[in-house]
């Protein structure tokens, strides 16, 4: 794991924009085609307003979310409808997006098919995450229903979630998102910062976030 800290919030938001447009371009020189894992929540939105002004082949770049909280699109707590403000416009308009939420379905009748279709998009060519207080990274939380089966080797590529007093999510599993060929995190401040040094110390069941430690990259800014 490297860690790169930033002088404040704005630079780590332009820095790591360029980096992760730099990755999709060297990706798109040998692949027809690009995975771009991202978060939702709203850590990542100055990065996406940074980032959809790149210059990128952005028609090649297929778009998914890390994990999905099982509402519309144009929820105001879908994942997706962020992206559709904050990522998909300028340049990036031109991006191909692969959702997770189908109308009719469930995240549990949902998931057997869509590990199916997105095995065409894997291993994720370069992937975004963020990282909560309590460790958890995409939906992967500590204390899920499940939780051991979402982190195993042999998990498939996306699974449904159970947060009590929270919508069903979906997400992919640990191995999908560990398999990715580049690995970013970012966090903000010192409260992050510590949950991610006692991370290290600590069980993956209790810290999902070590699930992909290995040759990750984390941004940091105050």
């Amino acid at each position: 794991m490297k860690l790169i800290e930033y002088p404040d919030r704005e630079l780590l938001a332009m820095g790591l924009a360029d980096v992760l447009a730099s990755e999709l371009k060297n990706c798109l020189l040998v692949h027809a085609a690009a995975s771009f894992v991202v978060p939702g929540g709203t850590t990542p939105g100055p990065i996406f307003d940074s980032l959809c002004a790149a210059d990128v082949d952005w028609a090649r770049v297929h778009v998914l979310l890390s994990d999905e909280r099982w509402v519309p699109e144009d929820h105001d707590r879908s994942n997706a409808k962020l992206l559709r403000e904050r990522l998909f416009q300028s340049r990036a308009e031109q991006a191909q997006f692969v959702p997770f939420h189908q109308v009719g379905e469930t995240p549990a009748s949902a998931a057997p098919g869509l590990s199916e279709r997105l095995a065409e998009h894997m291993p994720i060519s370069v992937l975004l995450l963020g990282m909560g207080a309590d460790m958890h990274t995409a939906s992967l939380f500590p204390g899920a229903e499940g939780l051991e089966a979402m982190l195993a080797a042999d998990a498939p590529l996306v699974v449904p979630v159970t947060v009590a007093g929270q919508e069903p999510r979906i997400s992919f599993s640990g191995p999908a998102l560990a398999g990715a060929m580049a690995k970013h995190l970012v966090i903000f401040g010192s409260d992050k910062r510590a949950a991610l040094e006692r991370a290290q110390g600590s069980s993956v069941t209790d810290a999902p976030i070590r699930a992909v430690m290995d040759g990750l990259t984390v941004h940091w800014a105050e």
